[in-house]
Parts: structure tokens; sequence; C-alpha cells
């Protein structure tokens, strides 16, 4: 890529988080020009109106020009970006990064490769079409794909994680606003959860080959955004080599570090980063896993993708700092 030469970007449904997420790095990144953010729901406001802090970007809501862009974000509701991608004649030339459900499970791809860079950099650096993997999913996978990869995961595995109100969207619901969420936790579609199907696809993908039992029991936290993620299984493997084979695996992946500290979510928070930590009493195992899930869990990831798919450094406009304190 020419870098003397900006990409032209466009977000659809910029209204969201995850949208709010996506234009706070796209500004500051070298390679960019944000031509066009589009929401039905604010059309003809400026986005400061909605993202309070980007007061000083003088963005306006409004109808994107296919013809003027180069990357088109789809930062839509689940079941939105396949019914919007039908309704508008988009240009071939025009990459495509969904931040939403409808396109990561392979049975309604439609020619959108699923984006985790871990699993699938080279792919993703010649697709067009990216399905950027759910929040829980990714700090999912990142925890055990090394295992995955040499066709070791355990029969079963149990998996315990807390996500931020940030996770269940802008709109307030009885379960997620503040009056419910506030000093409080819930747990939410145990065992049934969304993301349980790519996760197990990608997990295959990967190189699973055995037959494993996943139990996944998701919280609600009272804190506004990160996940953490507890996998614990048995495992006749020691903590040194396991840990010895994450940091094998991830040495080449600039996102991922492998802790031999316990973690919390404050290291990665306001970060595309994902720190991981293995501890082991006897045979039980545990796996932890932290991200920011508007970053690493959306919009970083999906930036991530975006220079990928585009010949850029995978880590440009990504150098974020964490919100330590």
């Amino acid at each position: 890529m020419d870098l003397r030469i900006k990409m032209r970007i466009a977000i659809a449904g910029g209204a969201g988080y995850t949208a709010g997420e996506l234009i706070r790095i796209l500004v500051n990144h070298p390679q960019v020009e944000i031509k066009y953010v589009q929401s039905e729901s604010h059309a003809g406001e400026a986005v400061y109106v909605v993202h309070r802090d980007l007061l000083y970007l003088p963005l306006t809501f409004g109808d994107i020009d296919f013809s003027d862009i180069d990357v088109l974000f789809l930062c839509m509701g689940h079941g939105v970006s396949e019914k919007f991608l039908s309704a508008h004649q988009i240009p071939a030339t025009v990459k495509i990064i969904d931040l939403g459900n409808d396109f990561r499970l392979a049975e309604n791809a439609h020619g959108f490769v699923y984006g985790l860079p871990e699993l699938s950099r080279e792919t993703i650096a010649k697709s067009s079409y990216i399905a950027n993997p759910g929040c829980f999913a990714t700090a999912i996978e990142l925890g055990l794909l090394p295992l995955a990869a040499l066709n070791g995961l355990p029969d079963e595995i149990s998996v315990f994680g807390v996500t931020g109100s940030t996770g269940a969207g802008q709109k307030p619901v009885a379960d997620t606003h503040f009056s419910n969420r506030c000093n409080n936790l819930s747990n939410y579609k145990v065992f049934i959860h969304q993301h349980l199907s790519e996760i197990n696809e990608t997990l295959k993908r990967a190189g699973a080959e055995n037959s494993y039992d996943l139990a996944f029991v998701p919280v609600r936290g009272c804190h506004t955004r990160g996940i953490i993620i507890d996998t614990v299984f048995r495992t006749s493997a020691s903590v040194r080599e396991l840990t010895d084979l994450y940091k094998a695996y991830y040495a080449v992946h600039p996102f991922v570090c492998v802790s031999d500290e316990p973690l919390y979510l404050k290291q990665v928070v306001n970060t595309n980063y994902c720190f991981i930590h293995i501890t082991q009493q006897g045979k039980q195992t545990l796996v932890t896993s932290v991200i920011d899930n508007l970053l690493k869990g959306a919009s970083g990831q999906a930036v991530q993708n975006m220079n990928l798919m585009s010949g850029l450094e995978e880590t440009m406009g990504l150098n974020l700092k964490a919100n330590y304190f």
C-alpha cells in the first residue's frame, strides 16, 4: 500500500459503543480518513451529540457514498448487517468488516472470513470481507488456541466469565441498566450463550479433533468494560510446560502476552491486548485471560484486521494506554 495515500473509511451504525470506540481509534490512525459515519436514528446530527467526548471532531451523521470509500465497518445490531448489505450496492473494491454476528459461523459466512488474527492472520491478509469475533469468544478462544492447535483439549472444560456492562450495548433494558447492574452480579445464558457456536468452530479450525465438553457460565459484572475469563480443566501437563507452550504459540502475535503473575482487568482496559496467566493445583489447571470487550473484543480487533487486510503494520493505530489506576 502507498503510505502517502490514506484509506477512506465509513462506519455504518455509528451511534453505538463499538462505533464510538472505532472512531476514537481511527481518528488517530495515521493511514485513514473517516469520511462517513452513518446512523439512522441520528441522521443530520453532529457525531459529538452522541459521543460526547468527541466535541473536537467535525463529523456529522449522514449517508454513505460507497463509491468514495475503501473500507466499510458495520457496527450494527446482530442480524442487521446482512440486511444492510442487501439494501445497498457496495462496490466489490470496498473491504468490509462486520462487528456483528451475522457472518461468524461457516454456514452463514457468505464469503466472510472469521477475523481472529492469532489463528488466521495470513488468510485475513488476503481477504476482503471479515467477520469480527465476539468479545467473549475472543477471550475464551485465545485461552485455548495453543492446546487446540496440538489437538490437546481436555475432555471437559469449564469456563466462568465476567463482562462489563458495555458488552450489552448502549440501549438499557431491565437486566442491564444502572440501577440493576451497579453493586450487583448475575448469571445469564448459562450453557447456551450465542458465542459458543463460534468458539467451537474456531477451536476445531485451530486443530481440535477430539470430542470435548465446554460448559460456559457468563456473568454480568458491575463494571463498565473488560472481560475476565477463568477456564478450568484437568491435565497431566505441568504449569511450566503449559506456560512455555503458550508463550511459544503467541511469540509472533503482538497483542497476546502470557504472564508469569496473576492478572487483573485494569492491565488491559483501554488496550487491544489479551493477557493470559496459567496456574495449577495438582492436575486442576486454571487459564485466565483478560481483554477489553470494546477493544480486543470488538473495535480494536476490527482495526487490527483492517491493518492486516490493507498490508499495514498489524499494530498501527493501536498503541493504546491501559487505564491502570
